[in-house]
């Protein structure tokens, strides 16, 4: 069975969860040439605003401006993402299919039972690719992931590390705009946190983050696992 080389495959329960939390990151390493995926695990059909084929619209729009060379939607239930064997099978799959070097999710911690829940199937979907006789009923073979980590959505926690997007925060921009739905409020808009100056919040986040470490912007990330650095403390090559 042919097989598809990611760099980077980016999960999240919902079309925009990626963008708000590495938009600028995926624009970034994409223009460095870097091949990036996004996995969507629902359709998002409980949104207040917008529909599931206005929002599967946006998505591929956001995916373009950023770079994004492949988007899925695995159609999981939208607030129905619990622990199960199918959906972790279900993910598995998708990193086997891209096999990706590194693996992002959403952070635990968040105001959006979603967004958690989706970071535990991740983990798990992650552990299980890498299990030679784990089945995901696909014919693909095991895939170990070099490393997982996870982007912050809602609020502010301290990272673990940065990524500098300073040259790159106009992409993220664009590409949470192309979500009009969600972001734009209308005279029809449910009032929602997300009509609400809420990628204006995103700015000034990604402003804070870029502050503490000496750039302009910058988004965190958060890991579970010692960060291998590749160069001493002198930015010499070891």
């Amino acid at each position: 069975m042919a097989q598809i080389k990611l760099d980077i495959l980016a999960f999240g329960a919902h079309a925009d969860d990626v963008e708000i939390g590495m938009g600028g990151s995926i624009a970034k390493y994409a223009a460095n040439g870097k091949r990036i995926g996004i996995c969507d695990l629902t359709k998002a059909e409980l949104s207040s605003n917008g529909t599931v084929e206005i929002r599967e619209m946006e998505a591929r729009e956001a995916a373009a401006i950023i770079g994004v060379e492949t988007r899925e939607m695995l159609d999981l239930p939208d607030r129905g993402l619990f622990l199960k064997q199918e959906y972790i099978r279900k993910i598995a799959s998708q990193i086997r299919k891209y096999r990706p070097y590194l693996v992002f999710a959403p952070y635990f911690e968040d105001r959006h039972p979603d967004h958690g829940a989706c970071a535990r199937l991740v983990e798990e979907a992650v552990f299980s690719a890498g299990i030679k006789k784990y089945d995901t009923e696909d014919g693909r073979e095991s895939h170990k992931v070099n490393s997982l980590y996870f982007y912050i959505i809602n609020g502010f926690h301290e990272p673990d590390f940065v990524i500098d997007i300073s040259s790159y925060m106009d992409k993220k921009i664009a590409s949470l705009q192309a979500y009009k739905s969600q972001f734009t409020r209308s005279a029809d808009s449910f009032d929602t946190p997300l009509v609400n100056g809420y990628v204006e919040m995103i700015q000034a986040r990604e402003g804070l983050f870029g502050n503490q470490a000496g750039v302009t912007y910058a988004e965190g990330f958060k890991r579970k696992k010692p960060l291998i650095m590749n160069h001493d403390l002198f930015g010499e090559e070891r």
